[in-house]
């Protein structure tokens, strides 16, 4: 046992005193305003700002099942030479907490002070004497590891791992169905990447393994705790691939003290629409993801904007007043010439409608009056709604992709075969449409074609963030990143991904042809993470021998664990009367870990039906499907998640199914971090044949 245990934990007891006492002060705030029944809207304004900004705080300081303090640093006495005093001991730990003199007790580990925790080496000690990593289990302290500075005899490889003890311990923790923090255990290239300039895209590659996940999300969390002004005012985003994965990771950040950053996918940020995970069909994924489709929905919109087809001709009073083929044919040239946006326009065309009706008459008459009077004309309305509708995303798609000959107007290069994977029959409520994912992009491009409706600019407003994290970037179509380009208030943004673990309908050969179409106001920023934490050697080298096959041009991540389980290869007659044993097995071995069955797509329902014949319980991908020791997850929903084990059926069916067929099965192949199972019967692919 180490010498100094003992104290230590005196220490994180006390720590976790104030933090008790920081919580019962936040508590005491909302007795601070009360409002009787007599009470000002003043008094009532205060309330509800004090009781804002104390949930605010208390959702900061709650700790859950996270350990408080994971670390500690010693300054030299001389400061290193950089012109500091020195000598200072400091706790890193989640979150600042300070004693009754106000005197730091832990200091968080996104201030300044704490940098030197993360990246100081034997070469740059960065004015340490020691740093000290904690090994907890919530508030308990099980284990200390000490670095000593400045006696090189004494201090490993100054470009090593950083509290390997405490890194080890952490691989090692059986997994639970969601992503863990990885704050007391973040290593030299991951810290470059958190604490990176804010302005600008940073752009950021990791291979499977190298926490670019998680390091993405704890950069949002230090972004927001060095730049809280404009940042928690213009919010910040995180956009996931789909709802498994916001829920695989939705932990993350509240356990870092930030609640305020919103999880979403791309789908989500649509608004006003029924959009699900499910995607097309890869052909029509690609059409709808293509930047051709910027000017179909432009030109979609325009085919709304028509001159009337016959003179209009309405009884006002005695009289009869008339407008032209001719003159609405002005007003709709004149309309868009002046107006930016559909919607826009439409009171410019109202007001020019009535005002010719107006003119048209023998006598003077007031426009504003012809209006009034004859809005509610059943002709007239038509008359309107034929020119210039007022027009909803949803309802421009829905009368688009209802006519084939709209569809050929909008795209006169549209194949047959285009059009007829486009079409698909109108809806009588286009608010009970469940438009699929690849249709994002394009409900997005119309809502920025037809703009806010009258009198609803709040409600059809695009909203926009301070900052934007990106992961699994490389999968996203040119349309679906300039979804991402049209959030970005400023153009700040963290994208994450693998190149090889590019497997959807657009998956990009390069980082170029991503940051293409992502804002350029300011340079961008490239960093590369190229050590794997979470998989073991020899799982990297399988993986590895099916990477050089699908991207020769990668290098798959350098694993830190050298040892671990070879992997698994199980050839049978029958998967569905085998893979019951081969999931029992392997729950068996990782005791309290949690498995992934995966599979392809076609697969899911044959797996499924033998395992529940086989009375293995498991769970779905769903919100709370991974929570299960056993998952089944299609092969398409599975990139980003971790498990303990995993159990990859029929790969040569994965590779035949998907587009990027090899690239997929690399993803199935890194999921675990700890042991690996192929089960097939058919031959395998040549890249796992040795």
């Amino acid at each position: 046992m180490h010498p100094e245990l003992v104290a230590e934990q005196d220490y994180v007891d006390r720590a976790y005193a104030f933090l008790e006492a920081a919580r019962d002060r936040a508590r005491e705030l909302t007795g601070m305003v009360q409002v009787g029944r007599g009470g000002t809207n003043q008094a009532r304004f205060e309330r509800e700002a004090i009781w804002d900004a104390v949930a605010a705080r208390l959702g900061r300081l709650e700790m859950g099942d996270a350990a408080l303090v994971f670390g500690r640093i010693d300054q030299e006495a001389d400061g290193g030479g950089d012109g500091t005093t020195g000598g200072g001991r400091y706790y890193i730990g989640r979150v600042g907490v300070w004693d009754d003199d106000q005197e730091p007790v832990v200091v968080d580990w996104r201030a300044p002070v704490a940098e030197a925790f993360y990246r100081a080496t034997g070469r740059m000690p960065m004015g340490l004497e020691r740093r000290r990593h904690f090994v907890s289990r919530g508030r308990e302290l099980l284990a200390i590891e000490d670095e000593l500075f400045g006696d090189v005899e004494r201090f490993r490889d100054g470009d090593g791992l950083r509290g390997e003890g405490a890194l080890i311990a952490a691989l090692e923790t059986a997994r639970t169905g969601r992503l863990g923090d990885i704050v007391g255990t973040i290593q030299a290239e991951q810290d470059l990447v958190i604490r990176a300039p804010m302005p600008g895209v940073l752009a950021v590659q990791g291979g499977p393994g190298t926490g670019k996940t998680v390091v993405a999300l704890h950069r949002a969390a230090y972004l927001l705790y060095t730049n809280r002004f404009p940042l928690e005012g213009q919010g910040v985003l995180v956009v996931g691939p789909n709802r498994l994965f916001l829920a695989y990771i939705e932990q993350v950040l509240p356990s870092l003290g930030e609640a305020g950053i919103e999880l979403a996918t791309l789908s989500d940020v649509v608004g006003g629409v029924r959009v699900d995970d499910r995607h097309d069909a890869e052909s029509v994924s690609r059409l709808k993801g293509d930047l051709r489709m910027v000017r179909f929905v432009a030109r979609a919109a325009r085919t709304r904007q028509r001159s009337l087809r016959r003179d209009l001709r309405v009884g006002y009073g005695v009289q009869w007043l008339r407008i032209t083929v001719e003159e609405t044919e002005r007003i709709v040239a004149e309309a868009r010439r002046r107006f930016r946006t559909h919607n826009a326009a439409r009171r410019y065309v109202e007001q020019e409608f009535f005002s010719t009706l107006a003119e048209s008459a023998r006598a003077d008459l007031d426009p504003g009056a012809v209006r009034e009077r004859l809005r509610g004309e059943l002709s007239v309305r038509e008359a309107l709604e034929w020119m210039w509708p007022v027009l909803t995303p949803a309802q421009l798609l829905n009368d688009l992709f209802g006519s084939r000959a709209l569809l050929r107007a909008a795209d006169s290069s549209l194949t047959a075969d285009d059009v007829e994977s486009l079409f698909r029959p109108r809806a009588a409520d286009v608010d009970n449409i469940r438009w699929s994912a690849s249709d994002a992009p394009l409900l997005d491009e119309a809502r920025a074609v037809l703009g806010p409706r009258p009198g609803r600019r709040e409600q059809d407003a695009v909203r926009t963030y301070g900052h934007i994290v990106v992961d699994e970037v490389q999968d996203l179509s040119p349309m679906e990143l300039r979804m991402l380009e049209r959030r970005s208030l400023n153009g700040s943004m963290t994208v994450v991904g693998d190149i090889a673990q590019a497997t959807g309908a657009w998956a990009h050969d390069g980082w170029e042809s991503i940051l293409d179409h992502l804002p350029d106001k300011r340079p961008s920023q490239r960093h590369e993470l190229t050590v794997g934490y979470r998989i073991p050697g020899p799982l990297m080298d399988l993986a590895g021998r099916v990477l050089a096959v699908a991207v020769p041009d990668l290098t798959p991540p350098v694993a830190v664990r050298g040892d671990g389980e070879e992997p698994r290869f199980v050839a049978v007659e029958d998967v569905a009367a085998s893979v019951a044993e081969v999931v029992s097995e392997e729950s068996a071995a990782v005791e309290k870990g949690n498995m992934a069955v995966i599979v392809a797509a076609s697969q899911v329902a044959e797996v499924e039906a033998a395992l529940e014949a086989a009375g293995v319980e498991f769970g779905r991908p769903t919100r709370r499907g991974l929570d299960a020791p056993v998952a089944v997850v299609p092969v398409t929903l599975v990139k980003g998640l971790e498990v303990d084990a995993a159990v990859v059926v029929e790969p040569a069916r994965i590779v035949a199914e998907q587009v990027q067929g090899l690239r997929a099965l690399y993803v199935a192949l890194t999921r675990a971090t700890r042991r690996v199972a192929v089960v097939h019967a058919e031959p395998l692919p040549e890249a796992l044949t040795d």
